[in-house]
């Protein structure tokens, strides 16, 4: 158990996912502030600290380290397709059972998180643990942090118009473009001169992210709670709609490990296909969140089921990742 929560807390979950609920419930309590232009916006100071996530990110991330990934595209390409493609669509067969009923919103939410990026630092962490390549965990989701500002508005372009009233993808892609890509640019550009800076201050720029995350998670569920947009939902939804997140992860995991056995990949790699392939990057759905759902009050339902999913990831890869790890060092 001991070694399970060291493990837990490397990946990030620690005292962060406590914050997330905490935020919640300060939402529901007091959500006046969350919503407030004057003095100050919360809102604003999240958008700003979005770009600058974005800028430590590619701050951290040399061309270098680009360029090494590139060797195994046979993998690459499955932990990609997986994220952007296998995922979406195993949520979208589930479409009919949510079209006009009272929890069609969740299934939104659900597709949103489906389409996400992979998440950057627990997958290579996790990757780490089981022993996997560590080279092409960072690559891959990395790549998918970029392929996801195009990707992710376009998927739920399908479907946001119907829940929201207007949605325009190119408008979008433009936004995030500016938001998150640019930043990312930026950094990468001159990662050569302040890249150690970044690398060597990694950890307070981690709880910095936090904070930003913390904020958007805040002013979200604000505006959902203040239209009453929970209360629609009994316990026993909320408690499936965990046991759905947990089979989501565990559907996706067994398929790509599947997927990475016909492809003949090697232990190291499969290990890097099944992490990187099966989790979802909070970071990533909360920033796109603000710019996607920019004009509605349902940001907050949206996010439920991201924030449950990365909690269960977390403590699912966690105990596979040591299995694995004490396996291959029987």
């Amino acid at each position: 158990m001991k070694k399970l929560l060291e493990v837990l807390k490397k990946a990030g979950f620690d005292g962060f996912l406590l914050m997330i609920g905490t935020m919640i419930l300060l939402a529901y309590i007091l959500p006046q502030p969350g919503m407030a232009k004057e003095p100050v916006s919360l809102e604003e100071i999240a958008n700003a600290g979005v770009s600058l996530i974005f800028f430590f990110y590619g701050l951290r991330l040399s061309i270098e380290k680009l360029k090494s990934g590139l060797a195994n595209w046979k993998m690459h390409i499955i932990v990609q397709l997986t994220t952007f493609l296998f995922f979406p669509l195993i949520v979208l067969a589930f479409r009919p059972l949510f079209v006009n009923t009272d929890l069609e919103l969740l299934w939104l939410g659900i597709f949103f998180l489906a389409a996400l990026p992979s998440t950057v630092s627990s997958s290579v962490v996790m990757v780490s643990i089981a022993k996997g390549n560590i080279p092409a965990a960072i690559f891959n989701a990395s790549i998918s942090s970029l392929v996801g500002v195009v990707v992710t508005p376009i998927w739920i372009g399908l479907f946001i118009a119907s829940a929201t009233g207007h949605f325009d993808v190119t408008n979008i892609v433009v936004k995030l473009a500016f938001q998150v890509l640019l930043p990312v640019i930026l950094g990468i550009c001159l990662n050569s001169r302040f890249g150690a800076f970044a690398e060597k201050h990694k950890k307070r720029l981690k709880y910095f992210d936090q904070a930003v995350i913390l904020t958007i998670i805040y002013t979200s569920f604000c505006k959902s709670f203040s239209q009453h947009l929970f209360e629609g939902f009994t316990t026993l939804e909320l408690a499936g709609l965990a046991v759905g997140m947990m089979a989501l992860f565990f559907v996706v995991f067994l398929c790509v490990g599947l997927f990475s056995r016909l492809f003949g990949f090697s232990d190291e790699d499969r290990i890097t296909v099944l992490f990187c392939g099966s989790k979802k990057s909070l970071v990533h759905g909360t920033v796109m969140s603000k710019v996607l759902f920019q004009y509605s009050t349902i940001t907050g339902i949206v996010l439920l089921p991201l924030m449950l999913y990365h909690a269960l990831q977390l403590i699912a890869a966690s105990i596979i990742a040591q299995r694995m790890a004490r396996r291959k060092e029987a």
